[in-house]
């Protein structure tokens, strides 16, 4: 029986697909991160539609590894929209959604749509070797550019399973901060490789953002980072200020929604969770976090979403 699924995801940072063979349990990926130009933060959204269009036949070919033509699938997993929220859109998921339907009628399978979130959490199962997690409640952080959210993820009979926001940021995304910090630092986009390089092994001890119920605002932090800067301090130590208090923010959020859902499991999700400051920080309350490979933006999450709802994840999860 065919159980390979192809996955297409185009966010705001990367073009990417994916192809995840569910009989053997394996994943091949071929992906491009969309460069910025210094100083910017960002793409604006018409130049982020025209890189994944360019992108993406090339990164097709690359997939193939060398065959003339795809393998034969059982469906098509597609992000088509960041979050899984009614008004949800970005014009770049659109520019992944058209390839994959054309993908998909030309390999004669089904397109299912999934919310980019719900590929960062598929992946990062995944990757963990905790696939079966989405058969049960759990907790996920999705931290990345656009996103700053603890989630409380349900199994679903449709969907894989269901996430709903219970805890995050109430401003800025942790996304957002690094990056801000980083072009103040000099610091090339996205940030939080270089800014963590640069915080290197630095402790820092002092305040943090005050959290109620899981939530909490990341605005202060920029404020203080900046003063920083403006007072003539190393650019190590506001790399470890920012890593290190971003650390500590997102622990004591985990450990108050932890008190609300005793005994769940808590995953990291999200680019910004591959740090490494951030992820031996949260050691101790047990958080399960992907490959960095897989924290990452990819094609990953829809390819395994789709893999999952057509029935596999029974037979990948036990």
């Amino acid at each position: 029986m065919n159980r390979r699924c192809l996955g297409v995801d185009t966010s705001h940072y990367t073009t990417s697909l994916a192809l995840y063979d569910a009989g053997a349990d394996e994943m091949r990926q071929a992906r491009r991160p969309l460069a910025v130009p210094d100083g910017q933060l960002g793409l604006r959204q018409n130049e982020t539609v025209f890189r994944h269009v360019s992108a993406l036949p090339e990164l097709l070919d690359a997939l193939a590894n060398g065959s003339a033509v795809l393998p034969p699938m059982a469906a098509v997993g597609v992000s088509d929209r960041p979050r899984d929220v009614e008004g949800s859109y970005m014009p770049c998921f659109m520019a992944g959604l058209s390839a994959a339907r054309l993908l998909a009628r030309g390999l004669g399978v089904p397109v299912r749509t999934f919310s980019h979130q719900a590929g960062h959490v598929a992946a990062a199962l995944w990757s963990a070797g905790r696939s079966a997690l989405a058969s049960e409640p759990f907790l996920v952080w999705h931290v990345s550019g656009g996103t700053t959210e603890l989630l409380l993820a349900r199994p679903d009979e449709t969907r894989v399973f269901t996430l709903e926001k219970v805890g995050g940021t109430e401003d800025l995304t942790a996304g957002q901060l690094v990056d801000r910090v980083g072009r103040r630092l000099g610091l090339p986009f996205p940030a939080g490789p270089a800014l963590e390089t640069l915080a290197g092994h630095t402790t820092w001890r002092g305040r943090t953002p005050a959290v109620s119920e899981g939530s909490f605002s990341l605005s202060g932090l920029q404020n203080r980072a900046e003063r920083m800067i403006g007072e003539g301090a190393a650019r190590e130590a506001v790399a470890a200020f920012v890593c290190h208090a971003l650390a500590r923010t997102l622990l004591e959020a985990t450990a108050r929604l932890l008190a609300r859902y005793p005994g769940l499991p808590v995953l990291g999700a999200g680019g910004v969770m591959g740090n490494r400051i951030i992820r031996d920080a949260m050691h101790p309350l047990g958080t399960i976090f992907p490959n960095a490979e897989y924290s990452s933006d990819s094609a990953a999450g829809p390819a395994l979403l789709a893999a999952w709802t057509d029935g596999e994840f029974a037979r990948t999860a036990e």
